[in-house]
């Protein structure tokens, strides 16, 4: 029998796309989400009622598969499920390379017979060696060749990130939260009920691809837990792989079984393989999304000593608990960086011990020789691995809106200190009371290219996973 993966390189990075029974009713969802793809756009539509709206959107229609012409890479199906099988079996007859499924109703229904139409086109496609995607799935997003899930999605330049999902929605929100966030992708899967090609085909893929370089996924079940197991081994071995859990909870595993059909697992079991094979476990999109940024735009190090900078006496006490409550340290610092902090520091209504209370030295006003005397400080501090910085909203949003170039200038200086340090640099910027202003700036800082975090947990949770992960590659490669 031919094996699907062999087809699936040419199914990620498409150069057709068909897109068989898109409607007016649905308003051509399909079609114009790819409307931007670089290559050759068709469309199978048989109702002569549609064609003409098809038609003047610039895409050619045939009503068959069979008359499209060229190669076909990449089939996207949205057609009830009663004829889901004979669109299937005419792609295997036509060679097509791979198909995802949007219709549901199979066997995530626990109906007999949404099952047996699963089993039916499974069968046709694994006997044709055709490369499917689904059923019940939003299919592919390849930002570069613009081929997309949501018309909402980025195209053009594509970024780092291989995705795999479970849940449409949650490949889409990944992307979108992602991108606004500096976490770009460089090809996400949706594979909903993973009827031919399971969450393991699409890891081993994104593995050996070269546009990928941290792999991150959502997932509720598999069907082959031995083989996941092998295939995150394999990843975890190359590049960092973040694994998002759905349905860890009795309520959550049962809700599961009706989302995608898929047999969940232990929680308790689940972390323990998930960690043995050298991966990074999350919780939730956003804590997915955190990890990536730790991964992605922080230096990596092994030591867990931070240097904390905070504005006010308050929050640095509660970014100590946060780091510390996260495995993190916060030392104090050698004797040589508190003489040289006595020499200029303010300490009227500011503290130096570390966290570094540093409203009162900088004057809310992010004075530039001030700040930086405290980073080289903090810097050159062998007690100190990794740095994090409070950017005050609450204090700072009315002079950023008024003066724009003032936030631009605390931003080169941080860009330069992450630039020329071998440690890592985090910044944190919460919502507060203007979070509209909060986050104008938030999006600035994103453009800079620097990991920025909406509170003190979760940036502390982030580089507390990254760390972790920088320790165990490093103890790997030393064995």
């Amino acid at each position: 029998m031919p094996d699907p993966t062999a087809n699936l390189a040419r199914t990620l990075k498409p150069k057709t796309i068909v897109v068989v029974g898109d409607k007016r009713a649905n308003g051509y969802m399909w079609l114009r989400n790819n409307a931007e793809f670089t290559g050759d756009l068709y469309s199978v539509q048989v109702d002569p009622t549609e064609i003409p709206a098809i038609e003047e959107m610039g895409v050619k229609n045939f009503t068959s598969l069979a008359d499209v012409p060229g190669e076909i890479d990449y089939v996207l199906c949205a057609v009830p499920r009663q004829i889901a099988p004979r669109i299937i079996a005419d792609c295997a007859a036509r060679g097509a390379a791979g198909v995802s499924l949007f219709t549901s109703g199979f066997a995530e229904t626990g109906e007999e017979e949404g099952s047996a139409l699963q089993a039916e086109i499974g069968n046709i496609a694994r006997e044709a060696g055709l490369a499917l995607i689904g059923p019940n799935c939003m299919g592919l997003y390849n930002a570069k060749l613009g081929v997309r899930q949501s018309g909402e999605q980025l195209t053009g330049a594509a970024g780092p990130v291989g995705f795999i999902s479970q849940s449409g929605t949650h490949a889409i929100n990944f992307s979108l939260t992602g991108a606004a966030q500096g976490v770009r992708i460089s090809t996400s899967v949706s594979c909903g009920n993973a009827e031919v090609l399971d969450v393991p085909d699409y890891l081993d893929y994104l593995t050996d691809d070269a546009d990928t370089s941290v792999i991150a996924m959502y997932v509720e079940g598999t069907k082959n837990g031995r083989r996941l197991v092998e295939s995150l081994q394999r990843a975890a071995a190359k590049k960092p792989v973040v694994v998002w859990k759905g349905g860890v909870t009795e309520a959550g595993a049962r809700a599961t079984q009706s989302h995608t059909g898929s047999l969940a697992t232990s929680n308790h079991v689940w972390d323990a393989v998930v960690r043995q094979a050298g991966a990074i476990t999350t919780e939730s999109l956003d804590d997915t999304v955190d990890a990536l940024k730790a991964l992605l735009l922080c230096k990596p190090t092994t030591g867990a000593g931070m240097g904390l900078l905070a504005m006010t006496g308050g929050q640095s006490v509660v970014i100590t608990d946060a780091f510390v409550r996260a495995g993190l340290d916060v030392p104090l610092l050698t004797e040589a960086s508190y003489k040289e902090l006595a020499s200029f520091f303010n300490i009227i209504g500011g503290s130096y011990r570390n966290p570094l209370d540093i409203g009162g030295t900088i004057g809310f006003g992010g004075q530039q020789e001030q700040l930086q005397r405290l980073l080289d400080i903090l810097d050159a501090d062998d007690n100190i691995d990794a740095l994090a910085i409070e950017l005050a909203s609450g204090f700072m949003a009315r002079r950023w809106q008024a003066d724009p170039s003032s936030l631009d200038s605390l931003l080169d200086q941080l860009v330069a200190q992450r630039d020329r340090s071998a440690k890592p640099l985090v910044t944190i910027l919460h919502p507060g009371h203007v979070e509209e202003i909060a986050a104008q700036a938030r999006a600035r800082v994103v453009e800079r290219g620097l990991p920025v975090f909406h509170s003190f947990e979760r940036a502390a949770a982030a580089l507390s996973k990254a760390v972790a992960y920088w320790r165990s590659r490093d103890a790997a490669s030393a064995t």
